[in-house]
């Protein structure tokens, strides 16, 4: 959702006209994110601020499937306040954990969670001592209205080189991210479209799982990334404002 209906929760011009005109043209909506700032709920509130009808349902989000993949878990969670509402039910403790979960933790005020070089020392040695490593996403970095920040990606490849193990990332570009999109649409993936801001997660991503994909000039969007990419968007668009009308012409 950021970077295509918005930067750093400014609106994108048109979002909110182009997803109502989506949604009166007859297409089946999801929105599918890997941020790890805000809850399923916060998301929702922040998208119906923008004038954006949505209901909390049609919002997928990283933190609801680490609920369920890391249910019964024992589990050191490395990520921001905003998401706790989202992992209700997993075990979070602080030491002889079964997995480690990193997502976008910044130097916040709950420094058990923050990016601190004691909590990632502690997270590498409960990886050595045997837990799994999972990750709500594996971004290298993000836009912002201040430019590009680092993102957890950088953390999430530190440990895995530590402790010689690969992390399961739970959000994009993994194929289950996508199928669990598509099972909830009830939709084929050749007759899906993922519209995004992002070559990597969004369009290498869903080219993988056989959808079809739209990117946009918004967010992250680079040119020099498409032109040195293998894996080329099936269209690309100024912004989310030009979707609908870019549709009705590549049905």
């Amino acid at each position: 959702m950021d970077g295509v209906l918005h930067v750093s929760g400014a609106p994108i011009t048109g979002a909110a006209v182009a997803v109502q005109r989506l949604r009166t043209a007859g297409h089946r909506v999801r929105f599918v994110s890997n941020s790890t700032t805000r809850s399923r709920a916060q998301l929702a509130e922040q998208l119906r601020s923008m004038s954006i009808e949505v209901d909390e349902e049609e919002l997928q989000t990283t933190g609801g499937v680490a609920a369920r993949v890391l249910k019964g878990k024992r589990v050191l969670a490395l990520t921001m306040p905003g998401i706790l509402d989202d992992l209700e039910g997993l075990q979070l403790v602080g030491m002889n954990v079964d997995a480690v979960l990193v997502g976008g933790a910044d130097e916040g005020e709950e420094t058990g969670r923050i990016f601190s070089y004691l909590n990632l020392n502690r997270a590498f040695h409960e990886l050595i001592a045997g837990a799994e490593l999972y990750c709500l996403h594996k971004n290298r970095w993000w836009q912002t209205a201040d430019g590009a920040r680092l993102d957890a990606g950088a953390f999430v490849a530190g440990l895995e080189y530590a402790a010689d193990i690969e992390a399961t990332v739970l959000g994009k570009p993994s194929t289950a991210y996508f199928a669990a999109a598509l099972e909830a649409l009830d939709a084929e993936a050749g007759l899906t479209w993922m519209v995004g801001d992002d070559l990597e997660n969004d369009v290498v991503g869903a080219h993988k799982h056989g959808m079809r994909t739209l990117l946009v000039r918004t967010g992250k969007f680079r040119p020099d990334e498409v032109e040195r990419s293998s894996v080329q968007p099936d269209g690309i668009v100024s912004s989310i404002a030009q979707l609908p009308e870019w549709l009705e012409q590549n049905p």
